[in-house]
């Protein structure tokens, strides 16, 4: 893809409320959380992943979702993201009054059964049962596929099995599609190779991502993504977040530093780096961490807003 073809405005979604708390051990208050909601909409981002619809003892951190959204879904500013897993979630999803809702698909066979007790054509399965009832609903879809780059259980995920599953799940086309490197691990130019696969199977889909920086590569993944035709990128205010399959990673990449990453290259986002630093800085505050793993709150702007 050439400069002249590639997006110029990029849009980010903010997962720190579902996938940045949810791998956090400190369980905050519905009230921590909706702020934060608030605090990220007042620095511009719109689509903002609220919470999962999950079991509540197999995830904790989730379990007041009904609460948190009827604390939220009144501020016209917000298109609410809920991750759902299989039907029963999908009908919590639109009780609670979610604008879209995200399905998870997971790639390699060997997580795919370990976090959700089911194969990956299964769960595909899944969000074809879900989509019908889900568009009659009147909400938008994604579905994301996981562990895209590769599997803790199952090693290298070749980009020909994660377009086979895309496929696959394009039967029942989704109003967007997401690749996620749910452990880490990828590089640039597996990035560019898979983009570009699904590019060629899907022209039509919007292209959405999810970095994790487990290894220092994600916010390199983040720019080879846009640069592939991705015009949508998934981080998490102040980093929050990690992976429970790769013990002591960081996870998520941190928001401020992925718009310090575009605005620098000259994409736009819509969203003030400056105030999603600040939010940075204040979720981890809450979270007890002694500081947050976004690296713009510490070391600024560049120029400073002085020069």
């Amino acid at each position: 893809m050439t400069a002249s073809t590639m997006p110029q405005a990029v849009e980010i979604v903010e997962v720190s409320p579902r996938d940045g708390l949810q791998n956090e051990a400190t369980i905050l208050p519905t009230s921590v959380k909706a702020e934060l909601v608030r605090r990220s909409l007042d620095a511009g981002v719109r689509r903002i992943e609220v919470t999962a619809f999950a079991r509540p003892d197999r995830v904790p951190q989730m379990a007041d979702a009904e609460d948190l959204m009827a604390a939220v879904r009144d501020d016209p500013r917000l298109s609410a993201i809920g991750l759902v897993l299989n039907r029963r979630g999908l009908d919590r999803a639109i009780a609670a009054g979610c604008d879209e809702v995200t399905v998870v698909v997971v790639s390699s066979e060997g997580l795919a059964v370990r976090n959700q007790g089911v194969g990956t054509y299964d769960q595909v399965a899944a969000w074809h049962a879900i989509a019908p009832v889900a568009r009659a609903a009147g909400l938008r879809t994604s579905v994301i596929l996981a562990a895209a780059f590769g599997c803790p259980f199952d090693g290298e995920v070749p980009t020909s099995r994660v377009r086979d599953v895309a496929a696959a799940v394009l039967d029942e086309a989704p109003d967007e599609l997401a690749v996620a490197d749910t452990i880490g691990v990828g590089v640039p130019t597996q990035v560019t190779e898979l983009v570009s696969a699904l590019g060629d199977l899907a022209p039509d889909v919007p292209l959405r991502a999810h970095f994790h920086n487990t290894r220092n590569t994600g916010y390199a993944n983040a720019l080879a993504a846009v640069q592939a035709g991705v015009s949508v990128l998934d981080a998490s205010a102040g980093g929050i977040g990690g992976c429970p399959f790769a013990p002591g990673a960081t996870g998520n990449v941190a928001t401020e530093d992925l718009l310090y990453l575009l605005h620098r290259s000259g994409f736009t986002t819509g969203v003030d780096p400056t105030q999603v630093a600040e939010t940075g800085a204040w979720i981890s505050d809450q979270l007890g961490l002694p500081q947050a793993p976004a690296q713009l709150g510490r070391a600024g702007w560049f120029p400073s807003r002085g020069q």
